[in-house]
């Protein structure tokens, strides 16, 4: 059989094109939308990225406020929610939903900080307990359901936005019944602030907190002398609650099987360890062991979980006692807006009108809190398995499809908040699931059998609430479902779409691998034998180079390299590839570890040619079987019918085919 030179029968380019001005208009706007693209860390400078010029952090109670965006925001809208589903029985819920916070979820989540002290968060947990495909599938579907909690968190949270300025007295007349389109102006507004560029965001945050919670105070402490001063409410409270069920035994009964409804209120422990690049540590912190972030991060986890933990309870009895029932029905003055009701009807309009929007302002920055972790959260994994392209390291295209995203899920819930909150609660409740499982593995490496069973029955806790939630709600697992069909599908076609790319971070070489490159280079060009890393003596590399020399004509006299490459995880998709050299059974070796043989070969090819200054000659064997099977093995397993794809890879990675790698098989 004679040698076939794959790269032989190529042609030149078209030639250049002049530039026009609509060629240079859009060069100009693509530039500006891939600004940032070169940065690897995927970080975009908002609430969840890091520190870009204060590089020693925050307090902790200031990095709280940025968490509190989230958090304590959604006291908005969850007292109406929990009235909603708990009906009288909203104060006895909401302390089951208190007792799992601080029994349940805070102690999951500071063991996620000292886990993840880098805002990795439990998805990173996860993903270093499962080996290859297993673990990146794993992870998109854990993305699937982040992706719901915080796509929810926006839209959500400017829908609620959007109630409290339809249901203001002094708002226009031209904006009631306008739910929709004001929450679809807040939507883009968001979109067009992290278009433009989103600074810190801590000074905010801790300006609207503050506000938020003093207010929050102050409608609290009047609704408290309200019902002091009047304790006959109390008594018309519980006899109705009397009323409706039989016993005490009865009414814990309910409670604890309606709570579940609730799970909005612990919405904010993902985004709490998501912020702790941005917290301040010890000045003795390394990358490694940065014991004082860990210490100061879980202060604002507990210190957070506490303050919303008395809300919590305080705004429900408020509500379910102040509050007829009817009003928080769907289109009623009290729904997702049950402070705001109390608000304006003890404390007047014109302090009502300063809480709407404080709560506004609070709400609609939620979103953008929500949005920096989506930014941050995509590009930390699929441009790294290959399951995204490149530009989606680039912070304005995201934005682009992320709003996107938020429009057409505004327009299906018609901006109701009441039918988003089962999508939300399911993201929430999976992501906290995750967490508490991932957490008692990590105490389960280290012998810790005590921490592990506490764990383990706050993992079975937060099961139950799921199932609970999506037995109650299944619109909220239908909603994730279709986040993490359209995250698996788009992940695996762009994978499939970017196989044939080169793949490798950096090339290196020891000593070694350098001294038998620079000897062999002394006598031209690198003639390079890929080889299957099975030979195991002597006679097998003569027998292996005797038949290369034979059926690809490699010339006599030449020395030649045996490349031989390991595949060591084929679900990866980028790596910095080390190459290794020995003498060993009378040859010449460079052995390599990779994710898949050919795009590894390629990678190694064009660095030998940068490094040698001549273009190397590499030399295959034909492989024999189905091409398609040979492609399913080589997306899936990193191998297959080598030579072609290999040549694929070449001729993508550089088009000018003087200074491509040549590719020979026999």
């Amino acid at each position: 059989m004679t040698g076939v030179d794959m790269d032989r029968t190529d042609s030149a380019g078209p030639p250049g094109l002049t530039p026009t001005a609509s060629v240079r208009s859009a060069a100009r706007w693509r530039a500006w939308l891939l600004e940032g693209l070169s940065e690897q860390s995927a970080r975009h400078p908002g609430p969840h990225a890091t520190p870009a010029e204060d590089h020693r952090g925050h307090t902790w109670w200031r990095v709280m406020c940025l968490t509190g965006v989230d958090y304590f925001s959604t006291l908005g809208y969850q007292p109406g929610i929990a009235a909603l589903a708990a009906g009288l029985l909203s104060p006895l819920a909401t302390l089951v939903l208190i007792a799992l916070t601080l029994l349940g979820a805070l102690p999951v989540y500071r063991r996620v900080a000292r886990e993840s002290p880098h805002g990795e968060g439990s998805i990173a947990m996860l993903e270093r307990l499962l080996p290859w495909w297993s673990g990146k599938i794993f992870v998109l579907v854990l993305l699937g359901f982040a992706a719901t909690d915080f796509m929810i968190t926006i839209t959500l949270s400017a829908a609620d936005a959007s109630a409290h300025v339809v249901e203001n007295p002094f708002a226009p007349h031209w904006t009631h019944g306008g739910n929709v389109w004001i929450t679809l102006l807040l939507v883009l507004g968001l979109g067009a602030v992290f278009l433009k560029g989103f600074k810190e965001a801590i000074g905010i945050a801790v300006v609207l907190v503050g506000a938020y919670l003093t207010l929050n105070v102050i409608v609290l402490a009047v609704s408290a002398w309200e019902v002091l001063s009047h304790p006959v409410r109390i008594g018309d409270w519980t006899d109705a609650m009397t009323a409706e069920h039989s016993s005490p035994i009865a009414m814990i009964g309910v409670a604890l099987l309606v709570f579940p409804k609730l799970a909005l209120g612990m919405s904010g422990f993902e985004t709490g360890v998501a912020v702790m690049p941005q917290v301040k540590g010890d000045g003795t912190d390394t990358h490694e062991r940065p014991e004082g972030r860990i210490r100061e991060t879980r202060k604002l986890l507990t210190t957070a979980a506490v303050i919303m933990s008395c809300f919590l309870l305080l705004s429900s009895l408020a509500t379910t006692i102040l509050i007829p029932q009817s009003a928080f029905e769907s289109g009623g003055p009290a729904n997702g807006r049950a402070l705001a009701y109390l608000a304006h009807e003890h404390l007047g309009e014109a302090f009502g009108t300063v809480y709407d929007l404080s709560t506004i302002a609070i709400l609609w920055f939620a979103g953008a809190s929500a949005l920096a972790g989506l930014l941050n959260l995509v590009p930390r994994y699929l441009p790294r398995y290959g399951m995204a392209p490149e530009w989606t390291r680039a912070v304005r295209p995201l934005v682009l499809v992320f709003m996107a995203a938020a429009v057409f899920i505004t327009l299906w819930f018609n901006a109701n908040v009441d039918d988003q909150s089962g999508a939300y609660a399911t993201g929430v409740l999976v992501l906290m699931l995750s967490a508490s499982f991932a957490s008692a593995v990590a105490v389960h490496r280290r012998g810790r059998r005590a921490a592990t069973i506490g764990f383990g029955v706050i993992t079975a806790v937060f099961g139950y609430t799921l199932v609970t939630n999506v037995i109650e709600r299944p619109d909220g697992i239908k909603i994730a479902m279709i986040f993490i069909v359209a995250i698996l599908v788009t992940s695996f076609a762009s994978r499939v779409r970017r196989a044939f790319e080169l793949r490798a971070a950096e090339v290196t070489f020891d000593e070694t691998a350098v001294r038998i490159i620079d000897e062999a280079a002394a006598s031209g060009p690198l003639l390079l034998v890929a080889n299957e890393p099975q030979e195991h003596s002597t006679r097998e590399y003569q027998a292996k180079e005797y038949s290369q020399r034979e059926q690809t004509h490699i010339p006599d006299g030449r020395p030649v390299l045996f490349l031989e490459v390991f595949v060591r995880d084929s679900s990866d998709f980028t790596a910095d590839l080390a190459v290794h050299g020995d003498e060993k059974h009378g040859a010449r070796r460079l052995r390599v570890e990779g994710a898949t043989v050919p795009n590894t070969i390629a990678a190694v090819l064009m660095q030998l040619r940068d490094r040698t200054g001549q273009v190397p000659h590499a030399y295959f064997n034909w492989t024999e079987g189905n091409p398609f099977s040979h492609l399913v093995r080589f997306l899936i397993f990193g191998h297959g019918e080598v030579a072609p794809v290999t040549r694929e890879v070449l001729r993508r990675a550089e088009p000018d085919l003087d200074r491509r790698p040549r590719v020979h098989v026999g």
